[in-house]
């Protein structure tokens, strides 16, 4: 464990730790340290924001962690989407099948959240600066070299000059070809492209008739959401091969062309915003963490944009990582605590990974495919396959080898947030995480547990509360700062030998 602001052999130390990349997931997690006190610096290359929102759709888990740090309805513009209530059916697709209904599993919150990665990104980096933290754009990563006790960061502006930054903690969140992980020689492991396909928001000179939607034909897909008024966004899904040249910039004409040749027929359009191409390439970084650099979002994962799970799956590990990283640095992190970032994370994107290479096969427009298809939407109205469907889809079936006993069944997943009564007013579970801090949670009265978490009372938050009915089964909970258990008291069972062992497991030793 390292004391903050020790000085490196032969100079200083610059920031704690050093986001590289201000997207999402990096301005999410500096957010997480700044909120804790963390000394920590953003590194975007680009000079200004440039406003583009490939992603948008938060899912159910997402927005539960949000709600966790009080994140929640701040992400969500006035003029986008809004979120959507679990009591009312949300119809959503697998493999562009609409016949999941993700209300079905979802118990808390939104099942869906319209954020725009661009209008997101900018909240969490003003929360991150307002909490003590730095932007610094125009700052492009060239080099890295790993000290014992610091990074060495090469920084290049787009006026070429380069500056240098020494960070003790390196976190890479600057997306699929970065250069954190390249620099750090972290393996990217997986399957190639075999799909080309291009996205961009264009003036459609047609609107009215655009093949608007999810269009499937023998040469591909279109994907058109129409603006009449603005700009369309419009994707094609190309099954004949990868991109010839994966880096070169793609053209109007050149998506202008494909949307002609998938629909058939000439679709005009003018006044590209952007234009873009991407693949399905399945990838994973073989480690996320290598010494003092660790990788989140797509700089650790990268998969087909299906379902719009990546950049919940970054938003994931990004509060994931954050509370861990913190305690490290602030001198009271248990062994191997770090190390559960990538033994909980790794497997969640492996999932994801997965499900969505089974959507790109489903998705071929072969009509050979079709009977499959067919087969498969009638499936997918059966309750169980709807259910396991859409559990992955959300990700609330996310849950955690925490280590408790086989007989508790809340260690490991998330609390759901429910009202709660405390000395100071009503609240919910969801609030009393916004701090960041662990919880732990009595709702008996026990001043006994509360005794054996006294010498933690310095890292954990010690709440006494009541709550309407059973509300979650048990007598008291032990809460990570992410809102995943990893104990709880429920009748006999909830010793308070096993409420010391998980206290030092997960937050370190007691304080005397």
């Amino acid at each position: 464990m390292h004391a903050r602001f020790e000085a490196p052999a032969g100079g200083s130390i610059d920031t704690e730790v050093a986001v590289v990349g201000g997207g999402p997931v990096g301005t999410l997690i500096a957010r997480e340290l700044a909120l804790l006190g963390i000394d920590v610096t953003i590194l975007e290359k680009l000079p200004e924001p440039d406003g583009i929102s490939k992603a948008s759709t938060l899912h159910a888990r997402t927005a539960q962690t949000l709600d966790r740090r009080g994140l929640l309805e701040a992400v969500q513009p006035g003029w986008y989407a809004a979120s959507r209530d679990t009591r009312q059916p949300v119809r959503f697709h697998f493999a562009s099948i609409f016949e999941l209904d993700l209300s079905r599993v979802v118990e808390e919150g939104p099942v869906l959240v319209g954020s725009p990665q661009a209008y997101a990104q900018e909240i969490f980096a003003a929360d991150a600066v307002r909490l003590g933290g730095r932007l610094r754009r125009d700052a492009e990563l060239v080099g890295l070299v790993e000290h014992d006790d610091h990074v060495r960061l090469h920084l290049r502006a787009a006026s070429s000059v380069e500056t240098t930054l020494t960070a003790r903690w390196v976190v890479g969140a600057d997306g699929a070809r970065s250069a954190v992980r390249k620099l750090a020689g972290i393996r990217f492991l997986g399957d190639g492209p075999t799909v080309a396909a291009l996205m961009g928001e264009v003036r459609l000179l047609e609107p009215a008739a655009a093949p608007s939607g999810w269009r499937r034909t023998p040469r591909g897909w279109t994907l058109l959401w129409v603006d009449p008024h603005g700009l369309s966004r419009v994707c094609t899904y190309d099954y004949r091969g990868p991109h010839p040249n994966r880096h070169s910039r793609p053209t109007l004409e050149e998506l202008r062309g494909e949307v002609e040749r998938i629909a058939g027929r000439p679709v005009p359009m003018d006044s590209p915003a952007w234009i873009s191409r991407f693949s399905d390439a399945s990838l994973q970084a073989e480690h996320y963490r290598k010494g003092r650099v660790f990788l989140a979002g797509d700089a650790a994962h990268v998969h087909f944009p299906a379902g719009g799970q990546g950049v919940n799956l970054g938003l994931q590990d990004a509060v994931n990582l954050g509370w861990k990283l913190a305690a490290e640095i602030r001198g009271w992190a248990p062994d191997g605590l770090l190390d559960t970032y990538h033994a909980e994370r790794y497997p969640v994107a492996a999932d994801v990974l997965r499900n969505v290479r089974a959507q790109v096969a489903l998705m071929d427009p072969d009509p050979r495919t079709d009977a499959l298809r067919e087969l498969f939407a009638r499936l997918m109205r059966i309750d169980e396959v709807n259910t396991h469907l859409s559990t992955m889809v959300t990700g609330v079936g996310v849950t955690y080898p925490v280590g408790a006993r086989d007989d508790d069944r809340l260690a490991g997943r998330m609390v759901p947030s429910r009202p709660l009564k405390t000395a100071d007013g009503r609240t919910t579970l969801a609030a009393l995480l916004r701090d960041g801090r662990p919880l732990l949670l009595d709702l008996v009265g026990d001043s006994g547990l509360r005794a054996v978490a006294g010498p933690w009372a310095d890292r954990v938050n010690i709440v006494t509360a009541v709550a309407g009915g059973d509300a979650w089964g048990a007598q008291a909970l032990l809460v990570r700062p992410d809102g995943y258990a990893v104990w709880s008291a429920r009748g006999d069972s909830g010793d308070t030998a096993a409420l010391r062992a998980t206290l030092t497991r997960w937050f370190g030793p007691e304080t005397w």
